[in-house]
């Protein structure tokens, strides 16, 4: 079965961070562009971040840029999102995805989106 189980969400006061997993089974994440999305209660679902190990390029959402960061771990088969400086504004439940035959940057704004993650929610307050 392909899926990807996602995992680290929770309660965080502003200020504090956050690391999000996501686990590929039945599929080489290797291969695949990664990305996060979130959609707070009552909003479209944003992309957060997405990037391509094909091409090298990332992308960031202005609202989290030099405050989250994207990675892989393709021994693990595992991506990661790292969340530092929360705000209240980043409530969301958040989904990790992967896409091919896509850009980084499409597959966040045009949401171009092969597989989605259950989602985790992320709450930020005091």
């Amino acid at each position: 079965q392909l899926q990807l189980v996602e995992s680290g969400g929770g309660l965080v006061q502003p200020g504090g961070s956050l690391r999000l997993s996501c686990t590929a089974s039945g599929f080489t994440l290797d291969y695949y562009i990664i990305g996060w999305f979130r959609q707070a209660p009552g909003k479209q679902r944003e992309g957060v971040s997405c990037s391509s190990s094909t091409d090298g390029k990332t992308y960031y959402a202005n609202s989290v840029k030099g405050r989250f960061t994207i990675s892989r771990d393709n021994d693990k088969n595992t991506m990661y999102l790292q969340m530092n400086s929360l705000k209240p504004e980043d409530t969301a439940v958040y989904y990790c995805a992967a896409a091919a035959y896509t850009t980084a940057q499409n597959m966040c704004r045009m949401h171009e989106v092969d597989r989605w993650g259950q989602g985790t929610q992320v709450t930020v307050s005091s």
